[in-house]
């Protein structure tokens, strides 16, 4: 390093009073504790660098974020701790960065930099050290995409409100005046009813569609309570598998199962979650497009939680589309709404469970539903050393 303050001092140790050295020297050593304890009490990383990029101090919050051994740091280059980090590309002398970045290890985070170099007074070329500040804003960021996805359910929650009025009443009128003149053709003769009932009943088809339509908007944006009750999951996954049967024999497709025997019952709404299945079943078989299709279900629970899994050997999903699965519209089947998906994670959300999707283009998809097994018991926590009870 260049010289600081420090090798001033040694320069001139020989012109300084034994005892005025050893007060100065005190006096640093008592800041440099003092400054090490602020560094540790703060929830933001600190590290500091040598003018080569080795850590020459690093505290507790940047240990945590980076998986870094305090006592191993010391001495070793930045780099070689936090790979991916090119040094070149970030240190440069007289400016200072702030980068973003995700890391992996030892937890998937979104991390905020500050590296700033350190100059000697006064200022010369070359920096002396360089100190870098990092911030934690994984919850920042989730609280973002949180508050974005409400904003964006607000929206259509005003937009099903309109739908509703301004495409139900219409086709409630549509239907009633079709029924009308269903009564009508059936006093015609036969050869003359025949090509009308066609042209009536591709109608009444196609409002029915648009119907459904409308239905599956206004429940995948419009807030519900679920009706809990006990429930053995399933079975209520078994009936719906039932009522796609007929469909899954049509194309050839088998189904494994792997269910606990001793499944546990859960309070759940049956309804809405026969729902989740029959939804999630169909996207499996829909996405197998030729033969030897399977598809795996299984079910088990461990003391916290359930864990339900729907895998199909489809085509897969592209990894472009997998930060769009839950949008509503977003979909590659020619007749799909788009909303399937967003109405199965409203419902596994309102139960206070989350749903998780893994896939790779031709090797299929996994969805994974983990539900909590009852409410959390309440904790108490330890009362605080300064905390006085007042009769």
């Amino acid at each position: 390093m260049k010289p600081g303050f420090l090798d001033k001092l040694l320069a001139r140790i020989d012109r300084i009073d034994p005892a005025e050295a050893r007060q100065l020297l005190d006096r640093l050593v008592r800041e440099k504790g003092f400054l090490e304890q602020v560094f540790e009490a703060l929830h933001e990383g600190v590290i500091v660098l040598d003018e080569e990029g080795k850590i020459t101090f690093i505290n507790d919050a940047a240990c945590r974020f980076f998986g870094i051994d305090a006592d191993e740091a010391p001495g070793t280059p930045l780099t070689s701790r936090v790979p991916g980090l090119e040094w070149k590309s970030l240190a440069k002398p007289g400016k200072s960065v702030s980068r973003d970045l995700e890391i992996f290890y030892p937890e998937n985070r979104f991390l905020n930099f500050y590296l700033s170099p350190i100059t000697s007074e006064p200022a010369g070329e070359e920096p002396l050290g360089w100190v870098m500040l990092v911030r934690d804003l994984t919850i920042t960021r989730q609280e973002a995409e949180q508050t974005l996805e409400s904003e964006r359910l607000n929206a259509l929650t005003l937009l099903a409100a309109g739908v509703a009025h301004e495409i139900g009443n219409p086709l409630n009128s549509l239907d009633i005046h079709l029924q009308l003149m269903s009564r009508k053709l059936r006093k015609l003769p036969p050869g003359d009813r025949a090509p009308l009932q066609e042209h009536l009943t591709t109608a009444r088809n196609e409002i029915q569609r648009l119907d459904t339509i409308l239905k599956q908007f206004l429940q995948a944006v419009r807030p519900t309570t679920p009706h809990r009750e006990h429930c053995v999951l399933t079975r209520v996954l078994q009936d719906a598998l039932r009522l796609l049967e007929p469909e899954l024999e049509s194309r050839g497709i088998a189904v494994e199962l792997d269910l606990d025997e001793d499944f546990p019952v859960l309070e759940l709404d049956s309804g809405q979650f026969h729902q989740v299945f029959y939804n999630l079943i169909r996207n499996a078989f829909q996405a197998i497009g030729g033969k030897d299709g399977v598809i795996r279900i299984a079910a088990h629970a461990n003391d916290f939680e359930a864990t339900l899994s729907i895998e199909d050997n489809g085509t897969g999903i592209p990894p472009e589309q997998m930060g769009s699965l839950f949008e509503p519209y977003r979909t590659t089947k020619q007749s799909g709404t788009g909303l399937g998906l967003l109405i199965v994670r409203r419902v596994v959300r309102e139960h206070g469970g989350e749903i998780e999707i893994q896939s790779e283009p031709g090797a299929g998809t996994r969805i994974l539903i983990h539900l909590p097994r009852g409410p959390k018991p309440v904790r108490l926590l330890e009362a605080k050393p300064d905390v006085i009870d007042i009769d």
